[in-house]
């Protein structure tokens, strides 16, 4: 559940900048399949010692923005419209450029204000607070994000893109304090919405063999899957589930999956196929809850689903919602129950239980397992008396 955190804040300390020009050096960033490398001779480091305060911050910027960085914010903004990154991506190809400029365990304050300098020079309204020996970076957001602090700032929000670094040591009280400083032409909102995901190098991608069980005959996948994704997922907020279910998968899992799938149900009508497909979610991965599984609350993104050996009901629901767009391109619901959630399903003609919303009726699809050997149109019989809400409508255009 999201909670507004209000700030009061304060923090004095000195700082000390020094230039240190790098000699001719091209750095790598080798995590898309296609590099992004840069000249590091044209980005010399700005040196900081000591902790941080407005008017300190206010002169790295104009040291910064003195230097040749032009030619590296050309390059990154060009590389993000070749690519296709959306922010997030963008976000983590500048969080591992700045860490090349600046090593964050060297001082994680002056990497976090190469990646604020950055994100800003590349149109983003990014924001600074200092306080308590901490900084703590936060970027304009329209969206409905879970599980991290977010500021109002002249009745717009933004979110801590930072929390994670801090964890239990940042401070849910009034110790930090805004820094003032507006950079010319960061103006835009960032968006958590992940509409193609990138590729990688081939190597990065192993074979995981996954089985189950449908009618008697077992079926095997050697899908293919990249241990990148948990890098691109690791500090990804909770977002609703809109964008959640809407990940998509990266090109190579793709077609290692989905032909497949689409092969063994070529010759089944529409209610067998997506039977098929609920099966397959439902039996082809252990279950195991969030706490047990990561000690905390965690969506998995389809893609994450197939890698994860266990998986919960919330990562089910979008790998299985994932595969029926995919393949059926059918009107669905999700269905929020208070511990649970499950998929309805719109078909020609209802079959079994069905939830009606917004005029339709949608036949409950369980991709979880229950224990009990659930049909198209059954629920299972804890939850046939409880309270639910409907969470996300898809419509197909």
């Amino acid at each position: 559940m999201k909670r507004r955190y209000v700030y009061i804040f304060s923090c004095c300390v000195a700082l000390l900048y020094t230039i240190a020009s790098f000699g001719q050096s091209l750095d790598t960033i080798d995590f898309f399949k296609e590099p992004f490398i840069f000249d590091k001779s044209k980005t010399p480091q700005i040196q900081i010692q000591g902790e941080t305060e407005e008017s300190t911050i206010l002169k790295f910027y104009n040291t910064i923005d003195s230097e040749n960085y032009n030619a590296l914010i050309s390059d990154l903004n060009d590389f993000k419209a070749k690519k296709n990154l959306n922010d997030w991506l963008y976000y983590q190809l500048v969080r591992q450029v700045s860490e090349a400029i600046s090593p964050k365990a060297d001082n994680y304050h002056r990497y976090t204000l190469y990646k604020w300098y950055l994100m800003n020079k590349s149109g983003y309204d990014a924001r600074l607070a200092v306080g308590d020996g901490q900084i703590v970076f936060y970027i304009k957001n329209k969206e409905d994000i879970s599980d991290i602090p977010y500021f109002v700032v002249d009745g717009q929000q933004f979110t801590c893109l930072n929390y994670h670094d801090y964890g239990k040591l940042f401070k849910h009280s009034d110790v930090y304090k805004p820094v003032l400083i507006r950079i010319p032409g960061a103006i835009k909102d960032f968006s958590y919405k992940i509409a193609e995901m990138p590729e990688f190098k081939d190597e990065s991608y192993a074979v995981k063999n996954i089985n189950f069980q449908y009618k008697d005959k077992v079926y095997e996948f050697d899908i293919k899957v990249s241990d990148n994704i948990a890098g691109i997922f690791k500090n990804y907020p909770g977002v609703n589930f809109e964008t959640y279910f809407n990940i998509p998968l990266t090109k190579v899992t793709y077609q290692s999956l989905i032909p497949i799938l689409k092969e063994n149900i070529k010759d089944m009508d529409t209610k067998s196929g997506v039977d098929y497909l609920m099966r397959f979610t439902r039996y082809a991965f252990l279950y195991e809850n969030d706490d047990s599984n990561f000690g905390m609350e965690k969506r998995l993104s389809p893609e994450q689903t197939l890698i994860h050996n266990y998986s919960d009901c919330d990562d089910r629901a979008a790998l299985f919602f994932f595969l029926v767009k995919e393949i059926y391109n059918l009107p669905m619901i999700a269905i929020l129950y208070p511990t649970h959630i499950t998929m309805g399903v719109q078909f020609e003609h209802t079959i079994g239980d069905a939830i009606k919303y917004d005029g339709q009726y949608f036949s409950i699809c369980e991709p979880t397992p229950q224990g009990q050997n659930l049909n198209i149109g059954e629920v299972a019989d804890k939850y046939k008396n409880e309270n639910y809400e409907i969470v996300y409508h898809y419509q197909p255009r």
